[in-house]
């Protein structure tokens, strides 16, 4: 199944939990995601000039220069939101080929972020969401943001492909799209051949994904002109603790 426009059929805010239950995904419009989060959307988008302050992400193994983050972590227990000690990001090799199996230590999240009331509120929102479709003590939650951009002339969102990320949910959240083409968000069925195209385009718009039954990826970006870029936010829930290596590290 395809859809023949490129703009997402949007999920309304009331209609998100039976989405994830029936499809295993919903796409969300920035002003949901601000009634979702308790907090006005003006609020959100005072967080996006976080996104022009990410070093470059040094753990490409492809050589490229396109890919920018930072990364933070927390647990959820109900209304209380706790940034655990920061640690390295890993997933095993069964969910990330390329990337998979090596400690990744990003730079923190900018305290002037994690601080930020809105910040806050819009982990626990998310949260507050996904506890009513499946009950758990504790969210384990990773917050990653990413800036591709094309100083090579092209910039790759998803450099291991097509994936499954190993957790609960998947929050991907669209920021900004500056002087660019591509970027197209693609989703599948893990157990099946159905798919979605579509492309996020509004500044906090949403795709929330049940990540045991979705696979999904984004399109590389080039640039319209000389140079362009897409900022997206990634939060992932995990029920059963932190993905960790075998031979965790601490810095």
């Amino acid at each position: 199944m395809t859809l023949p426009s490129l703009t997402p059929s949007l999920t309304p805010a009331i209609e998100v939990s039976q989405s994830l239950k029936q499809k295993g995904f919903a796409v969300i419009s920035a002003e949901d995601v601000a009634q979702i989060s308790g907090v006005p959307l003006g609020q959100l988008m005072d967080l996006i000039p976080f996104w022009d302050d990410l070093p470059r992400d040094p753990y490409l193994k492809d050589g490229g220069r396109y890919r920018f983050r930072r990364h933070s972590s927390y647990e959820i227990e109900r209304e209380s939101l706790n940034m655990v000690p920061h640690r390295a990001h890993w997933q095993s090799v069964d969910y990330n080929a390329l990337h998979g199996g090596i400690e990744r230590w990003f730079e923190p999240s900018q305290l002037a972020l994690t601080n930020n009331a809105a910040w806050q509120a819009l982990l626990l929102g998310l949260g507050r969401l996904l506890s009513g479709l499946k009950p758990v003590k504790t969210w384990f939650v990773e917050a990653h943001q990413f800036r591709i951009d094309t100083t090579d002339g092209i910039g790759r969102p998803t450099p291991e492909g097509a994936h499954r990320d190993g957790v609960d949910f998947v929050a991907v959240f669209l920021l900004n799209r500056v002087g660019i083409k591509g970027g197209e968000t693609r989703i599948f069925e893990a157990s099946g051949s159905a798919g979605l195209r579509f492309t996020l385009s509004q500044p906090w718009s949403l795709l929330l994904m049940n990540d045991e039954s979705m696979i999904h990826e984004s399109t590389p970006i080039q640039p319209i002109g000389s140079y362009g870029y897409r900022d997206t936010l990634v939060l992932t829930f995990r029920s059963n603790g932190f993905q960790d290596s075998p031979q965790r590290s601490q810095q």
